[in-house]
C-alpha cells in the first residue's frame, strides 16, 4: 500500500504543509492561509498529488497546539472522508512534546515552519502514532463543561482559603475550640 505523509505545522495566520512519501522522498512544501480557502487548496493539492503519485493511503498530522488546528482537523476529516473512495485517508493529532521529542534525535535541524512540518511527515513515516481522530463533536460539550466545572470548583476552593485565612488573621485571638 502506497502511502503520502502529510505534515502540517499549525499557526494563526498560516499552516506550513509538506508532503511525503512512504520511503521518505519529499514530494511538496507550501504554505496555505489558515481560512476555508487554505484548507481546500490544500485537500486538492492533497487529491492531485495522490492521483498522480498512484497513491491509495493519505496519513495527515498535525501538533496539538492550543486550539489552531482543531478546525483544520475536523475539516480534513470531514472532507476526505469517503471524498475519494480509492484513497484512504486518517487525522492525526500529535502530542507536541512527543514531536519535539523526535525532533531531538535530528540534532542539526534549525527551527522553523518547514523543517516542523517535514518533522511532522517524518514522524508519520516512523509510526508508533496515537489513536488516529475520531468525530467527536457530541462529547465536546460534555468535556467543555466538565472542564469549566473543574476550573469553578478549583476557583472557588481557593477563594474558601482565602477567605478563611482572613477570617483568622482577624479573629486569631479567638479560642479554636469551644468547651
Amino acid at each position: 500500500m502506497s502511502q503520502m505523509l502529510v505534515g502540517i505545522d499549525v499557526s494563526l495566520k498560516s499552516h506550513h504543509v509538506q508532503f511525503m512519501a512512504g520511503d521518505g522522498a519529499s514530494l511538496a512544501s507550501f504554505s496555505v492561509a489558515n481560512d476555508q480557502n487554505g484548507a481546500d487548496t490544500l485537500i486538492k493539492r492533497m487529491l492531485v498529488t495522490a492521483e498522480k503519485g498512484q497513491l491509495n493511503q493519505i496519513k495527515v498530522g498535525m501538533e496539538a497546539t492550543s486550539n489552531l488546528g482543531w478546525h483544520l482537523a475536523h475539516y480534513l476529516r470531514e472532507q476526505l472522508q469517503g471524498y475519494e473512495p480509492d484513497i484512504q485517508s486518517h487525522i492525526y493529532v500529535l502530542n507536541a512534546r512527543k514531536v519535539a521529542r523526535f525532533k531531538k534525535g535530528y540534532d542539526s535541524l534549525v527551527k522553523n515552519d518547514r523543517i516542523d512540518a517535514w518533522v511532522i511527515a517524518d514522524h508519520l513515516r516512523f509510526g508508533r502514532l496515537p489513536i488516529e481522530m475520531k468525530e467527536s463533536i457530541q462529547y465536546e460539550a460534555l468535556q467543555r463543561l466538565t472542564r469549566t466545572r473543574f476550573h469553578l470548583m478549583k476557583n472557588i476552593a481557593r477563594d474558601k482559603t482565602y477567605f478563611l485565612n482572613q477570617v483568622f488573621l482577624k479573629f486569631s485571638g479567638l479560642r479554636q475550640d469551644n468547651p
